[in-house]
């Protein structure tokens, strides 16, 4: 049964994710706990709207991100740990961008956004977001309205919410 979309003024869900291998084990709360985050997710590592817009505006911003406070930057996709690696390493995301891999699309359902993406990418898939944690609290969140596009989600929409925090 599919779970509810999580709204501004939720919890982050509690999800162990991946990094770098399959042992690197990531939990979301606890990623989250006391810190300013900011998240955005992706349908796919490789794919062309991720890697020539989403990803690299994140990488090209994280130092405004800094300066404005937010303690992790993270990428998340229903990929494998080492394929986000290598996509992160691709990019220039080491020291900057949190790689982090949702494998079997827990984090993706447990937040709402799954999506068929079976056609195209072979599997279910996270639609495309982002969203501003603080402390565990969702504060924004910025759901492409086809689950797919290149807008409210990308980097300098966040710069700007996070102005206003």
């Amino acid at each position: 049964q599919k779970k509810n979309m999580v709204q501004i003024g939720d919890k982050i869900p509690s999800v162990d994710l991946n990094e770098g291998s399959p042992a690197g084990k990531v939990n979301t709360t606890e990623l989250c706990a006391g810190k300013k985050v900011v998240l955005f997710a992706v349908p796919g590592a490789f794919t062309p709207g991720c890697s020539k817009t989403h990803l690299p505006g994140y990488v090209a911003d994280f130092d405004k991100y800094k300066a404005a406070g937010i303690d992790v930057v993270a990428c998340v996709s229903v990929n494998d740990a080492f394929v986000m690696a290598e996509w992160g390493k691709a990019h220039g995301a080491d020291d900057k961008i949190r790689m982090l891999a949702d494998p079997r699309a827990e984090f993706a359902k447990a937040m709402g956004v799954e999506m068929d993406a079976t056609p195209m990418l072979g599997n279910v898939r996270s639609k495309r977001y982002s969203v501003i944690v603080v402390d565990g609290v969702i504060r924004e969140f910025n759901l492409e309205p086809d689950g797919a596009g290149l807008t409210c989600s990308l980097s300098p929409n966040l710069l700007t919410q996070i102005a206003k925090l």
